[in-house]
């Protein structure tokens, strides 16, 4: 594995996007066991503007200073009972979402197409990661009794509609700061 050097300007950006992961998840609407947030937005800009290695360790940082304790979850929450709860999972997610979204837009003129379909991969990746974990949180740590398509519904079906204006947010905000960036 090849290390990799992190300027002072690395480090910022890193920051900058595990803050704003942090502001998304405080824009909360509680729906059920995953609540409405915007912190996948912000996941999905991080892989567009500091590319797949930098995007990634802003949301490493996210979780850890999450499940350190820091009050940076939706509802203000944090600690390592977090990883309890049914919408852990995504939080997991974010981190190699916003890798995939930065491997498919890091070569030099990222054309609005890669854009799409960075953040198209980048929300099947978080789904992919999230519904099997709330799953398994609800039926096998919780002792519910959800089949997957109750699964589907509370974790995916409601969002689509809210997570494709973020993925359209995404693109037309991704597209303008990588042009100028």
């Amino acid at each position: 594995m090849t290390s990799m050097k992190l300027t002072t300007l690395d480090i910022t950006q890193i920051g900058l996007f595990t803050a704003l992961t942090a502001i998304g998840a405080f824009i909360s609407v509680p729906v059920g066991p995953v609540p409405i947030t915007l912190q996948s937005l912000f996941v999905l800009l991080s892989g567009i503007i500091l590319g797949s290695r930098k995007a990634m360790l802003s949301q490493v940082a996210y979780v850890l200073l999450g499940l350190f304790g820091l009050p940076i979850f939706a509802g203000f929450t944090g600690g390592l009972q977090t990883m309890l709860k049914p919408s852990f999972g995504f939080l997991l997610g974010f981190i190699l979402a916003a890798y995939v979204a930065g491997k498919i837009t890091e070569y030099e003129k990222t054309s609005i197409r890669n854009i799409i379909l960075a953040v198209f991969a980048a929300t099947i990746v978080m789904y992919a990661v999230g519904l099997p974990y709330m799953y398994y949180v609800l039926n096998f740590i919780l002792s519910k009794k959800f089949n997957i398509i109750q699964v589907l519904n509370m974790g995916m079906f409601m969002f689509i509609p809210g997570d494709t204006l973020k993925a359209a947010m995404a693109v037309l905000v991704g597209k303008k700061l990588k042009e100028r960036l």
